[in-house]
């Protein structure tokens, strides 16, 4: 994620800026496995975020559990027999799409500035064909 800051592709120019509070952020990236115990605090950033919010997945560890999949503190369908999942890339039981809805995975280990740019890019071009409108007034 730090790459992008770099002048080699410079985010400031496709107007990517980030920003430490998430009630001033449109977009959450998730990187790294999901726990049990951070599922929480996850939640609760993604609660603070103001309407419309974004998710991106990035890396094998957030889409997937990673190298940690099968270890018992990642969060996981508790389900015998987990439904299954078409819009997940791994259809995976170990993902942060079951604490919070993801709108982009961006695959790789770890997944490469070009590969996280191109996420951007598909975000972009989804959030421009969501249509939000509000009507604040009527006659």
């Amino acid at each position: 994620m730090m790459q992008l800051s770099t002048p080699r592709y410079d985010q400031d120019r496709l107007g990517i800026i980030f920003r430490a509070s998430p009630r001033q952020s449109d977009v959450m990236i998730v990187t790294g496995t999901l726990t049990n115990k951070m599922a929480p605090a996850l939640r609760q950033v993604y609660d603070q975020m103001p309407d419309p919010r974004w998710v991106i997945s990035m890396g094998s560890c957030a889409n997937g559990g990673g190298y940690y999949h099968y270890s018992y503190s990642v969060v996981r369908d508790m389900s015998p027999n987990p439904p299954l999942r078409l819009y997940s890339p791994s259809n995976s039981q170990a993902s942060c799409d079951r604490v919070v809805p993801v709108d982009v995975y961006v695959p790789g280990c770890p997944p490469t500035s070009e590969a996280l740019m191109y996420g951007i890019f598909q975000l972009q071009r989804k959030m421009r064909n969501t249509r939000i409108t509000r009507h604040w007034y009527r006659k």
